[in-house]
């Protein structure tokens, strides 16, 4: 619809003081926590715990926190464009999750940071081209080349032990193209970070009741052990469903969507170095040289995002 393309103010986020230092802190926050998710994400095969029911507690934790505001912000939600409300909830929502989770299954943390985070520069950029036709500029199509570069190298260092490892990386990349959708659906949708968790959280939690109470998918909840209960409460529920995309709204706000899009891709730097002492995770040369050019190709694009025009 003409009413959604992004343009120069496309239903504008409330105004915010001009604060960088204040979106680069928050920005910085979500990279710890994206660099958590990967590492929990691998976690949930290790456990007692059904993907469903780690779900249930990732999106059920915000869900309860966030009661209290829901009435204040009922009316803005309503008056929320359809296509606002699938680009958000499905793109960070429970289809995100169970397609990242699919993904990590079969791959390494690592592999879940590169392949989603790491290409959200990419998958933001095809999303934009794909629906709005928004033009990439040749210095940025470079840049974009640069940190495609660096995943590839991550991705081939890690090495595909099996045709497993190969088919993870393809559902993994769809998880990438799906945050691609949710943070374009962000910078249309116009609400607050508040709401913004809002629209992921609750319908994730009404779909995720139904199927679970029809049966529909498997759940260990009743059989598992308080202390795994409690860890993916802290990093999914808490960290993951409620402080990150509170964080990321309140990024996308100060330095704006593509921006972001474009720090995102350290988060496998830090879930490839995190995931050596946790998960005993050794890289390789060439996983190595891959972290060094996404880090080179981020800080070139933020380079060039500051630079006067």
């Amino acid at each position: 619809m003409k009413s959604l393309q992004p343009t120069s103010s496309p239903l504008p986020f409330p105004a915010a003081p001009p604060r960088p230092w204040v979106g680069w802190l928050t920005m910085g926050l979500t990279l710890v926590i994206w660099a958590s998710f990967s590492l929990s994400i691998r976690a949930i095969g290790a456990s007692s715990l059904a993907p469903t029911d780690v779900a249930l507690i990732r999106f059920l934790v915000p869900a309860l926190a966030l009661a209290p505001f829901l009435p204040s912000r009922l009316a803005a939600l309503k008056a929320l464009p359809a296509k606002c409300w699938v680009m958000v909830a499905c793109g960070a929502g429970l289809p995100f999750f169970l397609i990242a989770s699919l993904g990590g299954k079969f791959t390494s943390a690592a592999h879940v940071s590169a392949l989603i985070a790491g290409t959200t520069p990419v998958s933001f950029a095809v999303i934009g081209w794909l629906l709005w036709r928004e033009p990439v500029s040749a210095p940025r199509l470079r840049r974009l080349a640069l940190i495609l570069v660096g995943v590839a190298l991550m991705v081939w260092g890690f090495g595909a032990q099996s045709p497993h490892a190969l088919v993870g990386a393809g559902v993994l990349l769809l998880a990438s193209l799906l945050w691609g959708i949710y943070t374009h659906g962000l910078r249309l949708a116009g609400l607050d970070p508040l709401s913004g968790v809002m629209v992921v959280t609750y319908p994730s939690v009404v779909a995720l009741a139904a199927l679970v109470g029809s049966g529909l998918v498997e759940s260990r909840l009743a059989a598992a052990p308080v202390n795994e209960l409690l860890m993916f409460a802290a990093v999914q529920g808490v960290g993951v469903g409620l402080f990150s995309t509170l964080l990321y709204g309140m990024s996308i706000r100060l330095l704006g969507a593509p921006k972001c899009a474009m720090v995102g891709a350290l988060a496998p730097v830090l879930a490839t170095m995190l995931a050596i002492p946790l998960l005993g995770e050794s890289p390789t040369a060439l996983t190595a040289l891959g972290v060094m050019v996404v880090s080179l190709g981020v800080v070139l694009a933020v380079r060039a995002s500051n630079a006067p025009r």
